[in-house]
């Protein structure tokens, strides 16, 4: 190991741990991994996924990746064992925020995957372009919020900022529920084959992108769906009035309610957000800030709130100690809505454009 060489921590070595150790990897970092099963951990080693199978007291950031059951006490363990940033990749994000309050513990969850399983299907691109979101509280540590947010966008992650109830909310929406959906849509092709066998022989390509997530681990759902029961039944409740409303919409062959409804379906589809790659598309916003914890949450989260994407992020200090400058590289095109949700809240930024 190199003395510059930056090390992390990677506790869980499966898809997404060692996912995450191999991009890491990727990118110059020494990577230090355990497993609860010592062969999974020895496998991540033999495979090149990991440098070190064990623990690395001085590594700057350590992910836990492990099932939800677990997932309290391996957080609280490498935060004993660690002196860095420690964060997790739990889909469910209010409970383990509430329990540990530690200012070195930035809960977060990327929201990719795969169908295959284990540290075999590991995949140092699986993160590239997927969002990935972090839900700090009132007292995680800025600059810790910061590194973080800027390792995970070289990664080539989308890093979106927000409050762990409004991740679990929306996730409800975006992910828990979808998977429901969809494993109930399989179930209920599969039994249908009973009486008529060549109905799964005709789930051509729009069924099978549309089932592909039943595909799933079914242990790791348990844990979400009891974590996120709240949030998940209060959207199945608001599905079912929609699947309601779309039934008498075709029992009663309403043709405007339906091309209305599909409408606004094709609409919304159509303009789910993309990333903005080219410099000449990008804008850098230079905001000053008190020298005072919460700030870069803060900005980071109201750049979520008014849909801006933040490609990157640093901080620059002020001679006079007191302030500083966050600077954001964001979209050209929602650069000025930004601007007005900043203004709003007090802040006074300038921006520059990089290309």
């Amino acid at each position: 190991m190199t003395k510059n060489e930056r090390r992390a921590q990677i506790v869980g070595t499966g898809l997404i741990g060692g996912s995450i150790a191999l991009a890491l990897r990727a990118r110059g970092w020494h990577i230090t991994g355990r497993d609860i099963d010592a062969k999974r951990a020895e496998r991540a080693l033999e495979l090149g996924v990991l440098d070190v199978v064990g623990s690395d007291a001085e590594a700057e950031l350590a992910f836990v990746a492990v099932p939800a059951s677990a997932l309290e006490a391996e957080i609280r363990k490498t935060l004993r064992e660690t002196n860095g940033i420690v964060t997790d990749t739990g889909s469910v994000k209010t409970t383990v925020a509430r329990s540990i309050d530690d200012p070195r513990f930035i809960p977060g969850h990327p929201m990719a995957g795969s169908e295959q399983e284990g540290v075999d299907g590991a995949d140092q691109e699986i993160f590239d372009g997927a969002v990935w979101v972090l839900t700090p509280t009132l007292g995680s540590d800025d600059f810790g919020l910061r590194d973080l947010q800027m390792v995970l966008a070289s990664m080539g992650c989308d890093v979106v900022t927000m409050t762990p109830e409004r991740h679990d909310a929306l996730v409800a929406i975006v992910s828990h529920v979808p998977h429901l959906t969809a494993a109930s849509l399989m179930c209920l092709a599969d039994d249908r084959a009973l009486d008529d066998a060549p109905l799964l022989r005709l789930a051509a390509g729009g069924f099978r992108d549309m089932t592909r997530v039943a595909a799933g681990h079914p242990e790791i759902w348990l844990d979400i769906c009891e974590e996120n029961r709240d949030a998940i039944v209060s959207v199945l409740d608001e599905f079912s009035a929609r699947i309601r409303n779309i039934r008498e919409i075709v029992a009663q062959s309403d043709r405007t309610g339906l091309t209305n409804l599909l409408s606004q379906a094709r609409k919304a589809r159509t303009n789910l957000p993309s990333r903005y790659v080219r410099p000449q598309e990008l804008v850098e916003v230079r905001i000053p800030i008190p020298d005072r914890k919460g700030q870069i949450a803060n900005i980071t989260m109201l750049a979520a709130d008014c849909e801006v994407n933040v490609a990157d992020i640093e901080v620059a200090h002020s001679a006079e100690g007191e302030r500083g400058v966050l600077v954001l590289v964001v979209a050209q095109a929602e650069v000025q809505r930004f601007l007005a949700v900043l203004a709003g809240q007090g802040y006074r930024p300038t921006t520059r454009e990089l290309a």
